[in-house]
Formats: C-alpha cells, structure tokens, sequence
C-alpha cells in the first residue's frame, strides 16, 4: 500500500463536493502527481478491512474498553443510477424506501466509546449469481453469503483481534438464533430490535409446551420489560418496549431483545440508542467523503474507492477527537475556507482588468 497516495487520495475526498476524479485531483496538485499514478493506485491492488484495521489499531487501542465499548452492525446502499451494472454494482432492496434500488450494499462495523465512533470493518455484497426469476421472467442477482453470515465473519474477526467490548447491537434483520448463539459464545452481550411478529414463551411451563405467542401481542407499556424464551433460542432473554409520538401526534413502538438480564429497561434503551452513531457514520460515508461520486468502472477501482472513503471517514474522526469538532463542522469549515480562496481569487481578476 502507497501510503502517500492513500493519505493524498483520502484528503482529495475531504475536500471535494463533486466528481472525485483522478484528472481533478492531478490537476489540484498542479501536476505533481500525474492521472496514471492516481490510477494505478486504484487499481493496482484490492484494499480490505485487514488494510483498515492497520490503520485504525493505533487509534482505537487508545480509545477501547471493555465495560463501556459497543459493536454496532448495520448496511446502507450506495445508489448508483447510471453505473452499468456488475457484481456489487446491481439491484438491493431498500428498506428505508420498501423497494430495490441499483447501487452498492455496504455493510459496516463501527466501534463506540464515548462519543467516538471508529470503523473497524466493512463488506461488500457481491451478487455473482445471475438467475431469471419465473414469476417476473426478469434476470436477477444472488449473493453467495448472507448478511447474517458476513456479520459472524466480522464480529469473529473483532474477537480474534482481542477487541475490548460487552455489548453487540444491530437492527431486526440481523436478529438470528445463529447470530444470538454465536455473541453468546464467546460471552458477549446483544442488543437488538425485534420484529413484532417474533414468537415468544413468557415462562418455561409455556416454552415446554410449545405455547408462544407473537411479540406485538404482550402488554407492554414505554419503557417495561419482561422475561421469555424466543422460539428456535435456548436461553432467556428480556424483551422491552419503547412507544413513541410521531410528528402528527400518533403513536408507534419499538421491541427489543437483549441477553443480560442484570438491565432494566432504562439501561436497554440506553445502550441501544448508540446504535444511532452508525447512521451518523453512513451520512458522513455520503456527505463528507464522496463515496458515491466517483466514475470508476471496474469491480477493483470501485471497490477500492469505497475503502478510501471510509479511510476518509475515519480520518474526520481522528480530527474531531483533536480538533472537538464534528465531521460536518470540520466539512463546512474546510468549504468556508475555499469560499475565501474562490473570493480572493475573483477580486484579483477583477483588479487586474479594472
């Protein structure tokens, strides 16, 4: 790894609004550093998250602990309309919009500890098997690996890594007997939405005799939480419920599960809230490391460009920990500032031609 281009490339990203391209960034540095060695250094080698742990190690030693660290695990998708379509470039459905979208499916693992949040690993879903669907008589994709399988992958590389942490949270797609079974294994902790219709056993007499019952039908008010056995898992979990007004004045609900059963709800609720960090985290992916808005064409220089923005992120991160700023803060000073460049520059056109 050329690690004077990855520390120029990831600056690029930082500073760029638009097109991140490797003529525009040539053309930044006045030529000092030509088009073919930007994209050499994009296509010369497959980055991974080995690649990233190097760089992020320093940092989150400094930063981990084993009381108060979380995992969090969850996927965004990287739309990408007009890029023709390949293995990781094709169709993923979109929950947030309850339809497919064309693009990338990216699924992070970031670490939190007091108020930093740091990216440990990521994986790109591959879609390699084209099928035609006989219903719709349309070609589809299909990956190889589950989500739930790329999380075990990650999560056991974190305990190889011997990673300081207690509790492991992510959203209901993710919330599996295998996935349960496994950070129960290795004596870690869960945290994790529940879909409502999930079938649960309020007492062992009930689990014994196979009467379950769906989630959504236990009484729970805001904020209580209640003991059971979720079908097809061994041990006893709490459930807890948190109700919430919408903007037009109705009501909704959200259920949990969690494996230690030394919380109440109040500290279910808690610790769940900084799953909100990793949403954070793929608006920054977005907005502030331009991961979407590079025109590169082959599975390799896409790939590895989505490596760089993260590496761009995490970058911002280490900033904010110095500097006590924000991402986005950091973003709008950095415009603010080409703002006056721009504005110097066109006053001296305009005194030249006065």
């Amino acid at each position: 790894m050329n690690k004077d281009l990855l520390d120029l490339y990831t600056d690029y990203l930082i500073c760029s609004t638009e097109q991140t391209t490797a003529t525009q960034l040539s053309r930044m540095l006045d030529g000092h550093v030509s088009h073919d060695q930007v994209t050499r250094f994009l296509s010369s080698q497959s980055f991974t998250d080995k690649d990233l742990w190097k760089l992020v190690k320093p940092t989150l030693r400094s930063i981990e602990s084993e009381e108060d660290g979380v995992l969090i695990f969850d996927d965004t998708i990287i739309e990408k309309q007009w890029t023709d379509e390949n293995e990781i470039i094709c169709y993923h459905f979109d929950h947030s919009k309850g339809r497919s979208v064309k693009g990338i499916n990216l699924l992070n693992l970031i670490y939190h500890h007091n108020d930093i949040s740091l990216p440990l690993s990521f994986h790109i879903v591959k879609k390699p098997i084209s099928y035609c669907d006989l219903h719709t008589r349309q070609i589809k994709r299909e990956s190889m690996v589950s989500k739930n399988e790329m999380l075990h992958q990650m999560f056991m590389q974190m305990i190889s890594n011997d990673l300081k942490f207690k509790y492991v949270l992510f959203d209901s797609w993710y919330s599996s007997k295998e996935t349960f079974d496994l950070i129960r294994k290795k004596r870690k902790h869960f945290i994790s939405a529940l879909k409502s219709n999930r079938l649960i056993a309020l007492s062992e007499k009930d689990k014994r005799n196979g009467r379950f019952q769906q989630v959504r039908e236990i009484g729970l008010k805001d904020g209580e939480i209640v003991r059971g056995w979720l079908k097809g898992y061994s041990h006893e979990v709490l459930i807890c419920r948190q109700v919430f007004t919408n903007k037009d004045g109705s009501t909704s609900s959200l259920d949990r599960v969690c494996s230690d059963l030394s919380l109440d709800g109040n500290d279910i609720t808690r610790i769940y809230q900084k799953r909100w960090n990793i949403e954070v985290y793929h608006k920054s992916l977005k907005s502030n490391a331009c991961i979407s808005k590079s025109p590169t064409r082959t599975v390799r220089t896409q790939s590895n460009h989505l490596f760089l923005s993260i590496c761009s992120v995490l970058k911002l991160e280490q900033l904010k920990i110095h500097h006590k700023m924000n991402h986005f803060a950091l973003k709008a000073k950095i415009y603010l500032n080409s703002l006056k460049a721009v504005y110097a520059e066109i006053s001296c056109f305009k005194k030249a031609t006065a």
